[in-house]
């Protein structure tokens, strides 16, 4: 009788064989093969990376014409195990030259992780040996789904109600980012957030708070009132002071990517490779905040699902979101009723698509996101936990 195994339940089903317990993380190391895709690499380094993987019994695929250097930078799919991983290492660490000491940083990192956290300001820190469900509460008129829309005595409740039912953190925005939005002039957006803030930090002084926005001076200003997290989806790029505010108050950031604004984002979704330019693109985003002296623990990662792209590229990247979790950040997915969900459900309107929405949720815990921001806090939550104790159970 053959079963088939569960590759995550791996190391569980050789142990129940009975062999010598010593021998367990040998077999564990030879168990899988783990592609990684390595992006504009030189070409020497490919080279040596394609030998010295054939020599430990690996492979790596690289272009037709990589073994006369006829590019200068390629594209390198390594395809390996734990063991083949591992022997590479030790020859990497002898050629400090064509850049592979980086590449065998970056490949440490990946195979033994370390465990990821966000330390907010106030020394507070977000563990994700759960996945963080963030709650939305949108203080505007125009949201895309009417069910968030609310005043301020209507928020608290709200917010007192997602605390309750799992929410991890608030996330207060005062513009509708919806594709085709209007931007909202500064001095309204802080008329609609800042009460709301100053309120919630009164109410849930425990609560861990989440500004959604790209103007630097709301930021400073949110976070001065009690805001513990910044959530630009311009990745900084909007407003050139917001790597200062951040750097300033040791502000934990979530970089998101959008192209163009949500005026006229939908008019660029060219890409080649929208998973590969994305990931490269954040990685890039989050660089500038490393090399002011920012920790990983400050950073934040999200693809951007509805800004620029298909429905189509959304899925592509909701379905690849693994590729953003290599980069040692943790990861967040905000998918929520967005219109991607309703074009695949049929045309369904936001009010109708919460089960697409789960969907999506259940997928980030998955491909090993550490959050997801959604309108219904109970239901999600609800699912994340029963799938988490799914995968998570072992035998007694």
């Amino acid at each position: 009788m053959l079963l088939k195994i569960n590759r995550e339940l791996l190391p569980e089903a050789i142990g129940s064989v009975g062999a010598n317990a010593a021998s367990l993380p040998i077999f564990a190391n030879k168990s899988e093969i783990l592609p990684y895709k390595l992006v504009q690499v030189r070409t020497p380094a490919a080279n040596i990376l394609k030998q010295e993987m054939l020599a430990a019994g690996g492979d790596a695929v690289v272009p037709a014409g990589c073994i006369i250097n006829a590019a200068k930078y390629v594209d390198v799919v390594l395809l390996g195990t734990r063991k083949h991983y591992n022997l590479l290492l030790r020859k990497l660490a002898l050629m400090p030259y064509f850049g592979l000491q980086q590449i065998a940083e970056e490949l440490q990192a990946v195979l033994q992780p370390a465990p990821l956290y966000t330390t907010l300001a106030d020394g507070r820190r977000l563990t994700y040996e759960q996945l963080c469900v963030m709650g939305i509460l949108n203080i505007t008129p125009d949201s895309f789904y009417a069910g968030s829309r609310v005043s301020l005595q209507e928020v608290v409740e709200r917010a007192g109600r997602m605390l309750n039912e799992g929410a991890g953190i608030l996330d207060i925005g005062g513009e509708s980012t919806r594709p085709g939005s209007d931007s909202v002039d500064v001095e309204e957006e802080r008329r609609r957030v800042m009460p709301v803030i100053t309120e919630l930090r009164r109410v849930y002084p425990q609560a861990v708070l989440s500004i959604d926005t790209y103007h630097a001076a709301t930021a400073a200003l949110a976070l001065a009132a009690g805001a513990d997290i910044i959530n630009d989806i311009s990745a900084m790029e909007a407003d050139p002071q917001m790597l200062e505010v951040a750097v300033r108050n040791k502000a934990p950031i979530i970089l998101m990517h959008m192209r163009g604004t949500p005026k006229n984002m939908q008019q660029s979704c060219e890409y080649a490779d929208v998973v590969q330019e994305v990931a490269v693109y954040l990685a890039r985003r989050a660089q500038l905040l490393r090399e002011r002296g920012v920790g990983a623990d400050k950073i934040i990662l999200d693809p951007g699902i509805g800004f620029a792209k298909t429905v189509e590229q959304n899925l592509l990247l909701m379905r690849d979101l693994q590729a953003l979790t290599s980069f040692g950040y943790p990861v967040l997915l905000a998918a929520s009723r967005k219109s991607t969900i309703g074009a695949v459900l049929g045309g369904v309107p936001a009010e109708e698509r919460l089960e697409g929405t789960i969907a999506t949720s259940l997928q980030a815990v998955y491909a090993g996101a550490q959050l997801v921001r959604v309108h219904d806090v109970r239901e999600n939550v609800r699912a994340i936990r029963m799938l988490e104790a799914i995968k998570n159970v072992r035998q007694q």
